[in-house]
C-alpha cells in the first residue's frame, strides 16, 4: 500500500514538472522572442505620405509657355523621427535662432504673438487653422477661454522648456512643438513642412544642424515664364474653409494649393493634377529602409488660352507709352491730359469671340508680386487693379454707333438724312446741351448740315442729340443690350457687368431720391452720346466692337483655346464659338456705322494718326465727362479690315483728354496681329473737327 502511494507520488510530480517545464517554454516565447520581435518593429516606422502632383502649364495660343513649374527643395519634419529623438528642444532652439539671424522664413500658425505681452492672433488665421487651434486645446482638454499668457505658461511646462531660455526662444520653439503636436495624434494633417522652396543657402545652413527628423523633399513652385499679362495670370494659395467645402468633393486635400485669381483659378480644375501617395519606411535614426510608391501621382493638364503673347506685349507696351507720354507732355496747347492715371486695352477675334490681348496699366511684375504686395498696395493709380475686366466708365462717342443703328432701325433717319448743327441743342430751356465744337470754337463753328457716316467721321453731338431724342429710349437700349453693353462677356474671368443708362437703372440708384429718379426727354439726350448712367468696361467695349464688325451677332467672349493632356499627346477640350445675341441691324443701320466709322480714318477724328494704315481700319474716338476734376476720359474702338473684320480693339484711359491719341496703342496691336511697321503720328485731330 506504501509503495503505491509512493508512485502515485512520484507520477504526479514528474507531470507537474512537466507542465512547469511546458508552460515557462510558452511564457519565454511569448516574453522573450515577442519582445525582440517588438524591438524590431519598434525600430523602424513606416508612413504613407502624399505626393503633390504637379500643376499643368498655361501655354498662350502659339505654344509660348506663359506659366510653368519649377523644381524646388522642401524642408520636412518626419514626426516618427523627431519624437524618437533625444534633445529635441534644444534642437529646435538651434534650428529657430538659426533662422532668425539668417533671416530665414519659416512656416508656423500658432495664434499667439511672438512678443510679450502675449496676445492671440487666431483673427489672422483662416478658418481650417483656426479649427486646428480648437481641436488642439480639446484634445489637451485645456478651457478655450484661457488667456495667452497662461496657455504659454501651461505649454511650457508641458514641453518642458528651460528656465534659462528666453521669452523669444521659447515662443518660436512653442511654435514649432505645436505643429509637431498638431500631426501626431490630433488631426490628419500630412508632415509638418517648415520652409517650402527653400534656397541654397539656406538650405546648407540649415542641414549643418543635423536636425532631428527634418527632411529634404522635392517638390515644384509656380513660375511665370513672362512679366507680361499679370492681371489675368493670376497666382496660387492655400485653400480657406469656404474653398475647401467646395473643393474637398473633388477629392483635393485639406492643405492643397488653388488658383485664387486669373486663369489659374479659372482653369483650376484642368489646371490640378491628381496626387499620389508615396509609402516610406524610416529606422529611428532617419535612414530611409525603403520607399515606393502606392499610387502614381498625375499631372494636370495644360491649358492654352487665347491670349496671343504677341499681341499682350505690344498692347501692354504701348498703353504704357500712351499714358507716360501723355503725363509728361499732354495734348495740344492747353496740355490735356497730363493728370493720366490709368488704362486698359482688349483685342478679340472677331469671328470667335477668342481674347488676343486683354491688359491694364499700370501693372506689376508677377514673379514678385508676393513679395513687392505692400508696397503695390501703396503705389499710386492702383496697379493691382484690373481696369480692363473690373473698371467701369461712361463710353463717350464710341456708343454712338448703337444709337445709329436703332435710328435706322426705326426709319426715324437713313443714313443721308440731313440734320443741322446749330451749335446749341434748343430743344430744352436749361440746361442746354451744346455740340462740342461750337464749345471749344468759342461759339465760331459748327458742323452745318450733315448726314450720319459724317456726323460718326467726326463725332457731331448735337446731330446725335436729335437723332437720340427722335428715336427714344426703349429702341436705343435694346439695340446696346443686343450688342452687348451691361452685360455680361461670357468670360471665365472675374468681370464688372456695368450698367445701361435707362429708367430701371436711373430709378435704382436714386432711389432715395425720388424727385431725381425719373426719366426725362434729356436723360435720351446726354446717353445718345455715351453719358448719362452708361458704365461700360473696356472689356465689354471691346465685345460690343466685335459685334458691330459681324454685323450684329455677339459670340460669347473667352479666355480658352484648348486643355491639352499633360504629356501634349491628347487633345481634351477645345472651345467653338458661341452666339450669345443677335442685334438685327438693317442694311441702311449697317452701311451708315460702316462707312461713318471708315471715314472717322480716312476723314474724321482719327485721320492725322491712320489714314495712310495700310489695312482698312473702322474706327471711332470717344470722350466723356467724369465725377471727379481733370482732363476728360478717353476711349477708342477699331475693327479690321472693313470688308472682312477679323480683330477687334477697345482701348480707354483715365484723364486721356481725346480718343484719337489712344490709336496708336491700337495700332501697335494691329502691327503685331498683321505684321506691319508703322509710325505714329504726332498731329492731334481731336473729336468734332470739320470734315475736310
Amino acid at each position: 500500500m506504501e509503495r503505491r502511494i509512493k508512485l502515485r507520488c512520484i507520477i504526479v510530480t514528474l507531470l507537474f514538472a512537466m507542465a512547469v517545464g511546458f508552460f515557462s517554454v510558452r511564457m519565454y516565447g511569448i516574453q522573450v522572442q515577442n519582445e525582440n520581435a517588438g524591438l524590431n518593429q519598434a525600430s523602424t516606422y513606416t508612413t504613407i505620405s502624399r505626393v503633390t502632383a504637379a500643376r499643368g502649364e498655361i501655354l498662350d495660343r502659339n505654344g509660348n509657355v506663359l506659366v510653368t513649374n519649377r523644381a524646388s527643395y522642401n524642408l520636412v519634419f518626419n514626426n516618427y523621427v523627431f519624437s524618437n529623438s533625444s534633445g529635441k528642444n534644444e534642437a529646435l532652439r538651434r534650428l529657430v535662432n538659426l533662422c532668425v539671424s539668417q533671416g530665414i522664413a519659416y512656416t508656423e500658425h500658432f495664434p499667439i504673438t511672438m512678443e510679450k505681452p502675449y496676445e492671440y492672433t487666431t483673427d489672422q488665421l483662416s478658418d481650417t487653422w483656426r479649427n486646428h487651434f480648437k481641436r488642439f486645446l480639446n484634445y489637451r482638454e485645456w478651457d478655450s477661454d484661457m488667456s495667452a499668457p497662461q496657455l504659454m505658461k501651461q505649454l511650457r511646462q508641458a514641453y518642458r522648456l528651460p528656465n534659462d531660455w528666453t521669452d523669444e526662444e521659447v515662443r518660436r520653439v512653442i511654435g514649432l512643438r505645436y505643429e509637431l503636436e498638431l500631426r501626431s495624434d490630433i488631426t490628419n494633417l500630412s508632415n509638418y513642412v517648415l520652409i517650402q522652396d527653400v534656397d541654397s543657402d539656406a538650405l546648407s545652413a540649415i542641414l549643418e544642424l543635423n536636425t532631428p527628423g527634418l527632411t529634404v523633399e522635392s517638390s515644384t513652385v509656380r513660375e511665370y515664364a513672362t512679366k507680361y499679362a499679370a492681371h489675368i495670370l493670376g497666382f496660387t494659395g492655400l485653400m480657406d474653409a469656404e474653398q475647401y467645402e467646395y473643393y474637398k468633393e473633388l477629392g483635393y486635400a485639406m492643405d492643397a494649393s488653388v488658383g485664387q485669381s486669373g486663369f489659374e483659378k479659372a482653369f483650376e480644375e484642368s489646371l490640378h493634377g491628381t496626387d499620389g501617395t508615396k509609402v516610406t519606411t524610416v529606422d529611428s535614426a532617419g535612414n530611409v529602409v525603403s520607399e515606393y510608391y502606392k499610387v502614381q501621382p498625375q499631372a494636370g493638364s495644360n491649358v492654352e488660352v487665347s491670349i496671343d503673347l504677341d499681341l499682350q506685349i505690344a498692347g501692354e507696351e504701348a498703353l504704357e507709352q500712351v499714358i507716360l507720354k501723355l503725363r509728361e507732355n499732354g495734348i495740344g496747347s492747353d496740355k490735356d491730359g497730363m493728370d493720366a492715371e490709368g488704362g486698359a486695352v482688349v483685342a478679340i477675334e472677331v469671328k470667335t469671340g477668342k481674347i488676343l490681348a486683354c491688359a491694364s496699366y499700370p501693372t506689376y511684375d508677377p514673379n514678385s508680386y508676393f513679395s513687392d504686395y505692400n508696397q503695390l498696395l501703396e503705389t499710386d493709380f492702383d496697379p493691382l487693379y484690373n481696369r480692363a475686366l473690373q473698371a467701369t466708365y461712361a463710353p463717350g462717342s464710341v456708343y454712338k454707333m448703337a444709337v445709329a443703328i436703332a435710328a435706322c432701325n426705326e426709319g426715324v433717319i437713313d443714313r443721308n438724312t440731313i440734320i443741322e448743327d446749330l451749335g446749341i441743342y434748343t430743344r430744352f430751356e436749361s440746361p442746354q446741351p451744346r455740340c462740342m465744337l461750337y464749345t471749344t470754337s468759342g461759339g465760331t463753328q459748327t458742323h452745318g448740315e450733315i448726314n450720319v457716316m459724317e456726323a460718326l467721321a467726326v463725332s457731331c453731338n448735337y446731330y446725335f442729340y436729335e437723332a437720340g431724342r427722335r428715336t427714344g429710349l426703349s429702341a436705343i437700349d435694346k439695340v446696346a443690350k443686343d450688342l452687348g453693353l451691361g452685360e455680361n462677356t461670357g468670360i471665365e474671368l472675374y468681370e464688372d457687368t456695368g450698367r445701361r443708362a435707362n429708367r430701371e437703372t436711373k430709378a435704382e440708384i436714386y432711389a432715395n431720391t425720388p424727385d431725381q429718379a425719373g426719366w426725362y426727354d434729356a436723360d435720351t439726350v446726354l446717353m445718345s452720346i455715351g453719358q448719362s448712367e452708361n458704365r461700360f468696361t473696356p472689356m465689354q467695349l471691346c465685345t460690343y466692337t466685335a459685334a458691330l464688325a459681324n454685323r450684329g451677332v455677339r459670340y460669347r467672349s473667352t479666355f480658352l483655346n484648348r486643355v491639352i493632356s499633360h504629356d501634349y499627346q491628347q487633345l481634351l477640350k477645345e472651345t467653338q464659338p458661341e452666339v450669345v445675341s443677335t442685334c438685327q441691324i438693317s442694311d441702311e443701320a449697317f452701311t451708315a456705322y460702316n462707312q461713318g466709322m471708315r471715314m472717322a480714318v480716312t476723314q474724321g477724328s482719327v485721320r492725322a494718326y491712320m489714314e495712310n494704315y495700310p489695312v482698312a481700319v473702322c474706327a471711332k474716338t470717344g470722350t466723356a465727362e467724369h465725377g471727379s476734376a481733370g482732363s476728360d476720359n478717353a476711349s477708342f474702338v477699331c475693327y479690321a479690315p472693313q470688308d472682312d473684320p477679323e480683330i477687334a480693339i477697345a482701348v480707354f484711359v483715365e484723364k486721356g483728354a481725346q480718343g484719337g491719341n489712344l490709336s496708336n496703342v491700337a495700332m501697335a496691336i494691329l502691327d503685331a496681329y498683321f505684321n506691319q511697321t508703322t509710325a505714329g503720328n504726332e498731329k492731334i485731330t481731336g473729336e468734332n473737327t470739320v470734315l475736310p
